[in-house]
């Protein structure tokens, strides 16, 4: 019975993750009817990409350290209201400014659901079962994007703003099956105890591997969102299709990060070490930027690269949750190593959208294809020979 308890708990809390995605999804299958509705450019508009994640950019590793103290379950429902709370404002934003705010209402909710999840994720698990609980947790992102993007045909029934409000009743009713679902979970070692935050925050950020994680977490999510955060106008040029086919042409080409996690977890399990993974996790990613964006491919092939982008990149995000419990050797800072890694992630969102507007709106998208390459080899460069599992000098 306690085993069924907890794999019910691991799947609300993964849940929790993908309903989070939602609200990073829905920003990327409504852009161009908030353009329309608000009448702003592309650079503008990718700013409700962006903004969303602005917050995490700055804050993620304080929020780890203070859900440390503070413990894993209250930090992941509150983080469920808040985004519910942002995207209610967000429907009534009357112009961008407005909207911009409750987006980065939303990224904070957003940020204390993935950095204190993981920490949820430990205390359902066993040391046996945590590879592939993990994988299956690192689904959460391209699952709940593409679950968004498959509701295309129905945004122009709902608008933008219907499907605002729509996630605003979801989080808040989420956020109370949570609370029913996981109150058997115990709180994982150290949780909630101990010395003050900023101990627990100070040794996380003199820990080189944990910045690593986090400049390999930048480097993916800004390579993904650059391009993902715009594909359904890049299909929509690239294959001469209309939004909704767009969208959910899209939707299936996120969704293949899905089975990427599981495939990342099976290597893992497997005994693959993690920097061989990244290395060629990100020089396949730069081979797909430039097959996309910069070669005169069929468009067809272009968009089956852009499958095997999603497919390959997701065994990043795998390799990162796995190798933070490790880094974690103090009894409670895994939520302050996971929020480190989190910041990483967020600065890629915010760098991502607005790198690609700003290249694709002073030339052409062609050029987008250079930074992506530069960033996979930069990330490559970073990652370390042999086959450590964490990083350069752990």
């Amino acid at each position: 019975m306690a085993a069924t308890r907890d794999r019910l708990a691991l799947s609300l809390v993964v849940g929790a993750g993908i309903v989070s995605a939602f609200q990073v999804g829905k920003a990327t299958l409504a852009l161009e009817s908030i353009r329309l509705d608000l009448g702003v450019d592309l650079s503008a508009a990718s700013w409700v990409l962006s903004a969303f994640a602005m917050v995490g950019a700055l804050v993620s590793v304080l929020v780890g350290a203070v859900s440390d103290r503070i413990q894993a379950r209250p930090t992941v429902v509150a983080g469920l209201l808040l985004q519910a709370v942002g995207s209610a404002l967000g429907a009534m934003a009357p112009g961008l400014g407005l909207l911009l705010a409750a987006r980065a209402l939303e990224g904070l909710g957003f940020l204390a659901v993935t950095v204190a999840a993981p920490v949820l994720v430990v205390a359902a698990t066993s040391p046996a079962t945590r590879k592939q609980a993990f994988a299956a947790w690192a689904m959460f992102m391209p699952l709940g994007m593409a679950l968004v993007l498959f509701a295309a045909p129905g945004l122009a029934t709902l608008g933008w703003r219907g499907l605002w409000w729509a996630n605003a009743a979801l989080l808040a009713v989420y956020a109370l099956v949570l609370v029913s679902g996981t109150r058997d979970l115990r709180p994982t070692e150290g949780q909630g105890e101990g010395r003050h935050w900023r101990h627990g925050l100070r040794r996380v950020l003199e820990d080189r591997g944990a910045w690593w994680l986090a400049g390999q977490f930048c480097a993916y999510t800004a390579m993904f969102f650059a391009l993902f955060g715009f594909l359904p106008t890049l299909l929509g040029e690239r294959l001469g299709v209309g939004g909704s086919t767009a969208g959910m042409l899209s939707a299936i080409a996120v969704l293949a990060g899905a089975a990427g996690c599981l495939a990342g977890g099976m290597l893992l399990q497997r005994g693959l070490d993690a920097p061989r993974i990244l290395r060629a996790s990100f020089a396949t990613l730069a081979l797909c930027s430039l097959g996309i964006l910069a070669l005169p491919l069929p468009g067809e092939l272009a968009y089956l690269l852009c499958v095997l982008f999603s497919f390959v990149g997701a065994f990043i995000p795998v390799a990162i949750f796995d190798a933070a419990p490790r880094l974690a050797r103090r009894p409670g800072t895994l939520g302050s190593i996971v929020g480190l890694a989190t910041q990483g992630n967020n600065v890629g969102i915010v760098i991502g959208p607005v790198l690609a507007a700003g290249v694709a709106s002073a030339g052409s998208w062609h050029w987008v294809a250079l930074p992506l390459v530069l960033i996979a080899l930069l990330a490559m460069h970073a990652t370390p020979a042999g086959r450590h599992p964490l990083a350069p000098g752990q």
